[in-house]
């Protein structure tokens, strides 16, 4: 089965071509990303931090944004952009963005990534006196900061977690017993993972969230047409198609997925186990419970499990004209709407 899985890599590698041709055809039509400047603080062979720099003296958030797709879903139009809205209520934004993989970069994993964020809080404390820079993730993003939160909690003013699982106990997802089920338990790290190829595991897994629901919505959409562009910008970034480290796809998998080592406190991150006992920042958590990926059962064990009066949980019904119910925190108009002003207060009480 190994085998079979990595010699399906250069297939996929080209269907990523393929993808990202589509995305760049939609693009014609007006549907490709209209994102804010910025200029580039720090950068590393994997990652760089970008700085919308709009309000120097305000209060400074780091987004990290999620590993597998590109970060513009933060940006993607004026009418749907979370850093516009941010960058709105006063806040100083800088961005985490992780770059496509290669064949020098395929090795890098969690430890990695927890550096880099390590090195963007640094580089941020730094230019502001000291200051404890607030954290925000989506997805996998979210994920990984909470990583990060738990490895250097004291480090940062608060944290807010965006559809983020943290928990992947078997049974309570279908989704998650799936996908631990598809991929082989030894991938390799020698070559990157196309992003294609994870799209394909991932509506495998979970058609009903990938095929069935992202269907009707865009069926639900075609009345509204301010839906129907947000669910057409949303279609044209999932094809946007980046390769991920393969050292990366494999502890995600196995580490967290499968052995849920994370809200187990087992998680070896720098020599140093954590897991939710460690993370003593404040913490918000946004779940939809209309999303398959990051369930309320992929986040509330974790939440539990936190030192006492440390965390809110934020329910959200999800929306139409999302693509993705994944994606509706963070480009939903009623999401925008009644959820965000929580989060922004919930952010300006910390800074």
């Amino acid at each position: 089965m190994d085998y079979a899985f990595d010699a399906t890599r250069t297939l996929f590698g080209m269907a990523d071509i393929v993808r990202r041709a589509q995305a760049n055809a939609a693009t014609a039509f007006g549907l490709g990303p209209r994102e804010c400047s910025y200029r580039i603080l720090a950068s590393a062979p994997y990652w760089r931090l970008r700085d919308y720099g709009q309000h120097a003296t305000s209060p400074s958030l780091l987004i990290v944004a999620a590993p597998i797709k590109r970060p513009y879903i933060w940006d993607l139009a004026p009418s749907t952009s979370a850093i516009r809205y941010l960058l709105g209520q006063g806040l100083h934004v800088h961005l985490l963005e992780w770059l496509p993989a290669s064949r020098h970069t395929s090795t890098n994993g969690l430890d990695e990534c927890t550096l880099a964020i390590a090195d963007c809080i640094a580089r941020i404390s730094a230019t502001r006196q000291g200051e404890k820079p607030l954290l925000i993730g989506h997805s996998l993003g979210g994920t990984l900061a909470a990583i990060y939160a738990a490895t250097a909690p004291a480090s940062i003013g608060g944290l807010v977690l965006l559809a983020a699982p943290l928990c992947f106990q078997p049974g309570q997802s279908q989704f998650r017993d799936a996908l631990v089920a598809l991929l082989p338990p030894t991938l390799s790290e020698a070559d990157p993972i196309p992003g294609s190829l994870l799209s394909q595991v991932s509506a495998i897994a979970s058609p009903a969230t990938f095929v069935w629901s992202r269907t009707m919505d865009a069926a639900l959409s075609l009345a509204d047409r301010h839906a129907l562009e947000t669910y057409a910008r949303a279609e044209r970034w999932t094809l946007d198609e980046m390769a991920l480290p393969g050292a990366l796809v494999r502890q995600i998998v196995e580490w967290l997925y499968r052995e849920n080592r994370l809200c187990r406190g087992v998680l070896r991150i720098g020599g140093t186990l954590v897991g939710p006992s460690n993370l003593s920042a404040p913490a918000l958590a946004i779940v939809n419970t209309a999303d398959e990926i990051a369930p309320l059962s992929s986040i509330k064990p974790f939440a539990d499990a936190m030192p006492a009066d440390t965390v809110r949980i934020i329910e959200y019904p999800g929306e139409v004209g999302t693509c993705l119910q994944h994606l509706g925190i963070l480009i939903g108009r009623q999401a925008r709407a009644k959820v965000w002003p929580d989060i922004i207060a919930w952010l300006k009480s910390r800074s």
